[in-house]
C-alpha cells in the first residue's frame, strides 16, 4: 500500500515522516478524483518534497514495487504533473545514477494542467456525441410528430448546453495563465462571502448579451485605465451613491403591491 510504514520508521525525521503521512492520504484522495492511488501518492510525495528524485527514493519511501513506481511516474508525467529533471542523480552514497523527477511549476500549473487532461479525457468526448443524440432526437420528432420524441430533444438540448458551457468554463482556467488564475482565487479569497452573494445574484439580473458587452468592452483597457478605473470605483462618493441607492431599492415596495395601490 502506498505510504505503508517500514521497519525503518523509527529512523524517519519528522519532516520525512510527515510528507510519508500526506502522501498517503494524497492517495486515498486520488480514488476519489478517479486517479490510481498510487499515482496521486507519487505525485504527493513529490508535493511535499520538491524533487529531484529518482524511481528507487520514491519506490522505498512509498513502499511501492518497481512496477508500481515506475507506472505512477509515467501516468504523472502523462498527466504534465512532473517532469525529468535536466540532470540524473545518484540514489544514496553508492546507488547507480538514475533519472531524477520533480514537480512542474507551482501549484495553479499543475492544477491547470490537471483541469486541461480532464476536460480532455471527460468532457471533450461527450459533446460530439450529445449533438449526435440532440440532432437525431430533434430529426425524428420532426418525422413523426412525436410528443416524447420532442420532450426528449428539448431535454437533451438543454444538457447539451450545460455541457458546453461548463465545457467552456473549465477552458477559460485551461487556457489562462497560472499567475492569472492565481490572481482570479486570490480575489475570490479577499471579498466577503455576502458581497460574492449579492454579486452573483446581481449577475443574474443583468441582461446577459448587454453585459457580455461591457465585459468585452473592459477586456480592451490598457492595464493603466483599468487601474483608473478601479480607482474611481473605491471612490467614498460613489460607494455612498450604491449605499444610498440600495436602501432606496430596499425600501420600494414590489411592482404588484405598488399597482395595487
Amino acid at each position: 500500500m502506498p505510504g505503508s510504514r517500514s521497519r525503518h520508521d523509527t529512523d524517519l525525521s519528522t519532516a520525512e515522516a510527515i510528507r510519508r503521512d500526506f502522501s498517503a492520504a494524497w492517495g486515498e484522495l486520488g480514488a476519489a478524483w478517479g486517479v490510481a492511488p498510487s499515482t496521486a501518492a507519487v505525485q504527493g510525495y513529490l508535493l511535499a518534497h520538491g524533487g529531484p528524485l529518482t524511481e528507487p527514493e520514491i519506490r522505498r519511501a512509498l513502499g511501492l514495487s518497481h512496477r508500481a513506481a515506475s507506472l505512477a511516474l509515467l501516468q504523472c508525467e502523462e498527466w504534465g504533473l512532473i517532469r525529468r529533471a535536466a540532470a540524473p542523480r545518484r540514489s544514496g552514497q553508492r546507488g547507480p545514477v538514475a533519472t531524477a523527477y520533480e514537480m512542474v511549476g507551482s501549484n495553479w500549473e499543475w492544477f491547470r494542467r490537471v483541469a486541461r487532461a480532464r476536460k480532455e479525457r471527460e468532457t471533450d468526448p461527450v459533446v460530439p456525441v450529445l449533438d449526435r443524440c440532440v440532432q437525431a432526437a430533434a430529426r425524428e420528432a420532426r418525422a413523426s410528430h412525436d410528443p416524447e420524441l420532442a420532450e426528449l430533444a428539448e431535454r437533451l438540448e438543454g444538457l447539451g448546453t450545460f455541457v458546453r458551457l461548463f465545457d467552456r468554463g473549465v477552458g477559460v482556467i485551461v487556457d489562462g495563465s497560472p499567475e492569472a488564475t492565481e490572481t482570479l482565487f486570490a480575489l475570490i479569497g479577499e471579498v466577503e462571502p455576502a458581497a460574492l452573494a449579492r454579486l452573483l445574484e446581481l449577475v443574474g439580473t443583468l441582461p446577459p448579451r448587454e453585459l457580455a458587452r461591457a465585459l468585452t468592452t473592459l477586456s480592451r483597457l490598457s492595464p493603466r485605465a483599468a487601474r483608473r478605473l478601479l480607482s474611481l470605483a473605491a471612490q467614498p462618493a460613489l460607494a455612498r451613491l450604491v449605499r444610498t441607492s440600495h436602501v432606496a431599492a430596499e425600501a420600494r415596495p414590489p411592482v404588484a403591491e405598488r399597482d395595487r395601490r
